[in-house]
């Protein structure tokens, strides 16, 4: 019997990605969706002929036997959900952000270790092959003692922040909210909305975790982030550089670059225009390149999705993206919002 997975948050992302996975898989299906939007909820459960149709998810995990639930609500309304899954036993994918304050982060990573179950964020570069050899790499102490690293993010998403329609989405079943993405009220901006993937990898292969920031940003017309310029100090004196931008041209898509440096070298991602390739290189003089498939080089939303779906079916599966890890982007997200907002180095966490 397939694993049953409910949804809460059927709207853009959920219908383009989340559903349409889960029903093309072999061990897990999507049973149930929820929302608040009835219209929404008729609409995509006639569309993808899905049963189990709730509008409050305290009933939805009290009706239906699920074996996971995915919450793809807006960012400021992460917490509840999870909570109300966690504590009905059910394993919990939770849209990036995981959460939007370092409190409700700590809060959610607290209630998955008393429900022994997992909470997964779905940044889907760190579930690919090259991040699994990347993060050996780096644990194996292939470039030795982490002193420094530049983490740099750039999307084709001027539209996006700015409040506007999406070109991308223009044929979706809906289209991404701007009271998601561009509303600086309401945890929008490309901090929270990009910035989380790219930190989400760096804290996966590096196992850091910021303790103070500095940030400078540059607001869109919707007075969101586009631009942010942020320095950062783990507690064992890493320093990190960090970049980020919503304005890549739309023909060049998306751009990432890490620089991770080392006591004994260097490890080097870089993906732009459809291209990818990673280096290790040492100060011995060998240099490693690790391949990169193919299939992996353009961001594919499935791969957390499949990945939720083992999980849910019993099977062992590594989370590279899992509560902890979404602990730690949040209370930096959150230091470096403060950071820019008061001009001051920020504390990270309590």
């Amino acid at each position: 019997m397939k694993a049953g997975i409910g949804i809460v948050g059927v709207g853009w992302w959920a219908c383009l990605n989340h559903i349409p996975t889960l029903q093309a898989s072999d061990i897990a299906d999507c049973v149930a969706i929820c929302d608040l939007d009835a219209n929404r909820l008729k609409t995509v459960g006639d569309q993808f002929s899905i049963a189990g149709r709730y509008s409050d998810v305290t009933e939805m995990v009290r009706s239906e036997r699920l074996d996971g639930v995915i919450v793809a609500t807006p960012h400021v309304a992460h917490l509840a959900p999870t909570l109300l899954a966690l504590e009905a036993g059910a394993h919990v994918l939770v849209e990036k952000p995981m959460a939007t304050t370092g409190a409700d982060a700590r809060t959610m990573e607290a209630a998955a270790a008393r429900a022994r179950r997992q909470i997964m964020v779905p940044t889907g570069m760190s579930f690919t092959s090259f991040t699994r050899t990347a993060a050996a790499m780096v644990r194996d102490g292939r470039i030795g003692t982490i002193r420094h690293a530049n983490c740099l993010m750039s999307s084709a998403l001027e539209d996006l922040f700015a409040g506007e329609p999406m070109l991308e989405a223009a044929d979706h079943l809906f289209q991404p909210p701007a009271s998601t993405w561009a509303d600086p009220a309401r945890a929008g901006g490309y901090g929270w909305g990009q910035l989380s993937h790219a930190l989400g990898w760096l804290f996966h292969v590096c196992d850091l975790e910021f303790a103070a920031v500095a940030c400078m940003d540059s607001k869109s017309k919707s007075g969101v982030d586009f631009y942010d310029a942020a320095i950062a100090r783990t507690a064992n004196g890493v320093t990190v550089s960090i970049s980020g931008s919503a304005t890549m041209p739309k023909h060049r898509g998306l751009h990432i670059e890490f620089r991770i440096f080392g006591s004994e070298g260097m490890l080097h991602f870089i993906s732009e225009a459809g291209d990818a390739r990673m280096v290790l290189s040492r100060h011995d003089g060998t240099d490693n390149h690790p391949v990169i498939l193919p299939s992996e080089i353009q961001y594919d939303g499935t791969l957390p999705v499949k990945a939720f779906a083992l999980l849910c079916a019993g099977q062992a599966v590594e989370n590279p993206a899992n509560a902890r890890i979404g602990r730690r982007v949040t209370e930096a997200l959150e230091a470096m919002y403060r950071a820019a907002a008061s001009g001051r180095i920020e504390t990270v966490g309590t």
